[in-house]
């Protein structure tokens, strides 16, 4: 009976050998990996000062890097607005920033082995940040744009260890980065397939970026005097081709799928994003510069079956899972005489006089996180400015239920880890 022990403690030991040994090797072909890497510099202070950076979508805009499928590259970023925002800005900078500058992208990169019809996926290694960030309220723009007209500004220090700001004391958002922006290059069918709907969409009063050649890089392509000034596509909206999607799971780990629109694919990363809440409902995450690390593989002949972007991974989702958390329930309710602008454009008579809309996702999202940012200025004493600029960055807006009409339900849940964290507590796995 002990020999019989003794074996399978020795077969046991020998398969924790063999694992740890496995692990080693992959933890150290990473590392390899990344030493290897082709590195698309940042350089210059601004997008216009950098040939390897653009603003807008166009597959005339040439590759500045090109890399055979299975190589790592580590792609320099800016921030979404180009460094106009600095840790002197205050609400009055922001009023008066210039949206033709977003999003500045490096690249593009041309994959040799990619042709139009294949597929592009892109495996994040890793997101090194820059140590200044922001997160903004910008007048007109996000969500609850009618409830906060002002403009408002929360500057933040970063490190690998967290995120802190004068701007918004007594909590710690933890590094959770990601690529707020990260596309391939439409082909002229599918350029020209995205300007129509969305000039149609403009037309009937939708709120729509319609190409803008002021400030459009690169200048030659996109600018006032461009060859393609009247279709280079603005990168505000994601779109088949990717673009700023805004996917918080798209985490370190994760590999993003991308649909090869022409040779080489033509990939470009920017607007990464140190951590975000689920809706981005400010209209801006925790903004920085960052050092992104990729590794970019072809799937050939995938096109017929990945037509708009798909990511797969592991763990990573239970790693965004707060361990403690608050949440709101909300549902398609408003107030009578009010029309959200989400719904302004549809200019139904209908919709004013009712308090209650039927199977309405925006708008039962919306009433959660009013509900939320009610709950933050009482029980933790934030401003309603700080407490929609951290709902932006922390709190996650999912999608409840669907089907019990006419109350949908969407729930808004605060990782309420980013206070703990701000008194020194910390989670196991942060």
């Amino acid at each position: 009976m002990q020999t019989q022990t003794v074996r399978k403690f020795a077969r046991a030991m020998s398969l924790v050998v063999a694992v740890l040994t496995s692990i080693g090797a992959t933890v150290s072909a990473s590392a390899a990996e990344k030493d290897k890497a082709i590195v698309i510099p940042k350089t210059g202070a601004r997008c216009v000062d950098d040939p390897r950076c653009h603003n807008r979508w166009h597959p005339a805009i040439a590759p500045v890097a090109s890399a055979k499928s299975g190589d790592v590259v580590r792609f320099g970023t800016r921030d979404a607005f180009d460094h106009s925002l600095d840790r002197n800005s205050t609400a009055a900078d922001v009023v008066a920033l210039n949206l033709n500058l977003v999003h500045p992208l490096t690249g593009p990169l041309f994959v040799q082995d990619a042709k139009a019809g294949d597929v592009l996926a892109v495996t994040l290694l890793d997101v090194a940040p820059d140590s200044f960030g922001y997160t903004i309220i910008v007048p007109g723009f996000g969500f609850l744009r009618d409830v906060f007209p002002d403009p408002f500004i929360v500057r933040w220090e970063l490190s690998r260890q967290g995120a802190t700001s004068v701007d918004l004391p007594g909590v710690n958002i933890r590094l959770d980065g990601f690529m707020g922006t990260i596309g391939v290059a439409p082909g002229p069918t599918e350029t020209e397939t995205f300007f129509k709907r969305e000039a149609d969409l403009a037309a009937a009063g939708g709120f729509v970026l319609v190409p803008q050649p002021l400030d459009a890089l690169p200048a030659a392509v996109c600018g006032p005097s461009g060859s393609h000034r009247d279709r280079c596509l603005r990168t505000v909206p994601p779109r088949e081709n990717g673009g700023n999607m805004d996917v918080k799971q798209m985490q370190v780990g994760t590999t993003l799928l991308l649909p090869c629109f022409v040779d080489g694919c033509l990939l470009s990363i920017g607007d990464v994003h140190f951590a975000q809440g689920d809706g981005e409902v400010s209209g801006t995450a925790l903004e920085m510069d960052a050092t992104v690390t990729v590794k970019v593989q072809v799937r050939k002949g995938l096109g017929t079956e990945v037509t708009q972007p798909q990511f797969e991974g592991g763990r990573q989702l239970k790693r965004l899972a707060p361990r403690k958390f608050h949440a709101t329930v909300g549902f398609p309710l408003k107030p009578a005489g009010v029309v959200p602008p989400t719904h302004a454009y549809l200019n139904g008579t209908k919709i004013g006089p009712l308090t209650n809309l039927s199977e309405d996702v925006t708008l039962a999202a919306r009433d959660a996180l009013l509900q939320m940012i009610d709950w933050l200025v009482r029980n933790k004493g934030l401003t309603r400015q700080q407490a929609y600029a951290l709902s932006s960055v922390a709190v996650d807006l999912r999608i409840s239920n669907l089907v019990d009409t006419p109350n949908v339900a969407v729930s808004a849940i605060l990782d309420l880890g980013v206070f703990d964290r701000a008194r020194g507590h910390y989670d196991d796995d942060d």
